[in-house]
Order: structure tokens, then C-alpha cells, then sequence
């Protein structure tokens, strides 16, 4: 592998602790772990029990029995824990892909999505999402796009950066394409459960698809960044294996405290996805007033799950901008650029509770 430097975690790495305000961060509020302990009686004492040694390779068992209460067909053997979200992705790609395999992945999205397949020598086509569809997918584009060489079809959902949601039609469509094509899906879920209405909710990939690996982090739902705990879940055993073997050579297990803590969480997900969805939707009602007053300087598309959307910038040039509202106010905002999009769009993220302060700041230096 020989990827190209990840622009967005790059960015990040320059601002993301020296900026003042944080206006576009991808994650959900998150808990000290003295707030996490106090979910459950006895945990801390537990906790200071818990043994510092080795962990198992796959993820503790009552870990992955926590992770698959997620999904409706899922076992605990089909759970594969990792450091993260990011190792995940990587391991899935060396395991599934060889170079010259062609893979088609939903864009714009997070970089490493598509740049590890690109570094395995695999040949991209990108799935758009536009914002004149309102972000959606179009499934006879995605039929243009297939070759006899696709192995795999890469997808987000809810989006990142859009926050836009397939509809379940749709998903049901992509996935039965997939079955009868025998094209791998990856799909990723990690803001599964911010559906603003909790009907619109799709059913996990792996629980429908025995060709379809789902997603999962405790970073974003949950608020839980700073644990590094990520997984996949799939019924496919060939690809279980393979990236279970890989792993031995990266991280080999998780961290202890880490995977107690995740597990932890788990157990009390619904308390904590709630608390985030209520910042989400008391945050959202301000960025909706926002965008209002300032229509003729952007363009809004309300989203439809998770913590992030994707405005356009309607004057100026969307870099200049975020360069100069950083430098001269410290609130920081992502140009879309970092996405490799060329539609002068921003991503602003509203899971935080200070994002009211942020957007104030904001405000007044448009002002």
C-alpha cells in the first residue's frame, strides 16, 4: 500500500485543537469516563478489576455479544472487533481486493473509502451523489457503472457528508443487485441510529445480504471517540477469516479498558444515542433559522440522519473562506475540497452542545 495523504484527518491534525470553535466535527457529544461508570452500578469497582493483559484477537466475547444485540441475524462469531473505524476499512480492502479488481463507491466520502482500494491497485468508479437529487444515489447509474470485474460496491449510510439516507426501497434494490450480480457490499453504518425519524431506520446490510459487511464504531452514535473501538459485522466466513488472519498484523487485539468501556456503552446505547439525537435536533432547529436569514449566502439542504450536512458556499470560494473565518474568528469549518468535491460546499456538524456558540461566532463574523 501506498495511499496518497488523507487530506481531511490532515486537516484536522492542523486545527482541530488549536481552533476555538469546532463547527464541523463528525462525531456526537461525548462522556468522561466517570459519566460512563455511573451508567451502570457496580461498573467502576468492575472496572478497576478489570485485568490488563492480552485481550482476545477477535474482540472480547461479551463484547461481540453486546455488538450483535445491533442487528437482527448477526452471531457473535460474525463480529470482528478492531481498533476503530479506520482499521476496519483497511483490513476489509486487502482481504477483499486484488489489483486490477474494479469497485464502485458511493462519493463524496470519507477519502480512505476509496484511496485504500486505490492504493491495492484496484480501478475506481464513482457512484455521485448530487446535490440537484438531493444527494440521492441513482441505482441506473449504478448499473452504468457495473463491469463483469466489479467485486465490490461501497456505500454510507446515513452520509457522510450529506447526511443523506437511502430510502429503504432503494436499499432493499442495491442489496438483491448485489446477491444475484455476486458484487461484495461494504456498507458503512457508523451513524446508524441518528434517524430523525427512527421509522426511516434501514435494516443493517449484513443482516439482509450474506454478501454485505456492515460497519460499526462506538465514535459516532455513541459519542465514545477517544475508546477506538470499531467493528464489522458480515455472515460471510471466507472474508471474516481473512481479515481476522490480517489483523495479526496490525493492531493483534484492542485495548483492555477499551473494549470494557465500549461494551459498557453498549449496554446503555439507547440512553446514550438518545441524549445525542437531542442535541442533534436542538442544534438543527438553529441551523435551519441560520440558513434562512442568510439564503442568499448559502445554500441549505436540511439532512435526514446523523451530525453533519453539506451547505454550499453561493459567494466566493469555499477554501478562502474557511481559511479566513479560522484564522480571524477560530471557528472552523470543512471545504469540501478535502472531499475532493468541487461544488464549493462546507461541512458544518452540529452534535456538540457548544455548537450554539460556534454558530454565534459565525454568525458574527458574517456580520
Amino acid at each position: 500500500m501506498n495511499p496518497a495523504p488523507f487530506l481531511l484527518e490532515r486537516y484536522f491534525a492542523k486545527y482541530e485543537f488549536t481552533a476555538r470553535h469546532l463547527l464541523c466535527t463528525s462525531d456526537c457529544e461525548s462522556l468522561t469516563i466517570a459519566d460512563l461508570l455511573a451508567l451502570e452500578p457496580g461498573a467502576e469497582e468492575a472496572f478497576k478489576r478489570h485485568w490488563l493483559g492480552y485481550t482476545e484477537s477477535l474482540g472480547a466475547q461479551t463484547l461481540r455479544q453486546e455488538i450483535a444485540r445491533l442487528y437482527n441475524h448477526i452471531r457473535p462469531d460474525q463480529i470482528l472487533v478492531h481498533s476503530g473505524a479506520q482499521e476496519a476499512i483497511t483490513l476489509f480492502m486487502q482481504a477483499c481486493l486484488q489489483p486490477g479488481d474494479h469497485i464502485i463507491v458511493h462519493w463524496p466520502c470519507y477519502q480512505s473509502l476509496h484511496e485504500t482500494a486505490r492504493s491495492l491497485g484496484a480501478e475506481i468508479s464513482y457512484w455521485e451523489a448530487r446535490p440537484e437529487n438531493g444527494w440521492a444515489l441513482d441505482l441506473d447509474e449504478l448499473k452504468q457503472l457495473t463491469r463483469p470485474e466489479t467485486r465490490l460496491i461501497v456505500i454510507n449510510t446515513p452520509h457522510n457528508p450529506t447526511g443523506w439516507l437511502m430510502p429503504r426501497p432503494d436499499f432493499e434494490t442495491l442489496n438483491a443487485f448485489c446477491r444475484e450480480a455476486n458484487i461484495f457490499l461494504f456498507c458503512d453504518e457508523v451513524y446508524r441510529e441518528l434517524e430523525y425519524i427512527p421509522s426511516d431506520r434501514l435494516p443493517a446490510a449484513c443482516d439482509i445480504n450474506p454478501n454485505a459487511l456492515s460497519l460499526g464504531v462506538m465514535s459516532k452514535t455513541y459519542g465514545l471517540a477517544g475508546l477506538r473501538i470499531g467493528w464489522i459485522a458480515t455472515q460471510n466466513s471466507a472474508i471474516y477469516e481473512k481479515m481476522a488472519a490480517l489483523k495479526d498484523y496490525t493492531t493483534i487485539c484492542n485495548s483492555a479498558p477499551s473494549e470494557f468501556l465500549a461494551e459498557l456503552g453498549l449496554q446503555h446505547r439507547q440512553k446514550l444515542a438518545a441524549r445525542n439525537l437531542g442535541i442533534i435536533q436542538t442544534n438543527l432547529t438553529l441551523l435551519d433559522e441560520f440558513f434562512s436569514r442568510r439564503a442568499g449566502l448559502f445554500a441549505w439542504q436540511r439532512p435526514s440522519a446523523g451530525p453533519i450536512a453539506f451547505p454550499q458556499l453561493l459567494q466566493g470560494e469555499v477554501d478562502s473562506f474557511c481559511d479566513e473565518l479560522v484564522k480571524r474568528s477560530g471557528v472552523l469549518l470543512l471545504p469540501g475540497s478535502l472531499y475532493g468535491h468541487p461544488g464549493n460546499h462546507f461541512r458544518v456538524g452540529f452534535a456538540r452542545q457548544n455548537m450554539p456558540a460556534a454558530l454565534a461566532q459565525l454568525d458574527a463574523f458574517l456580520q
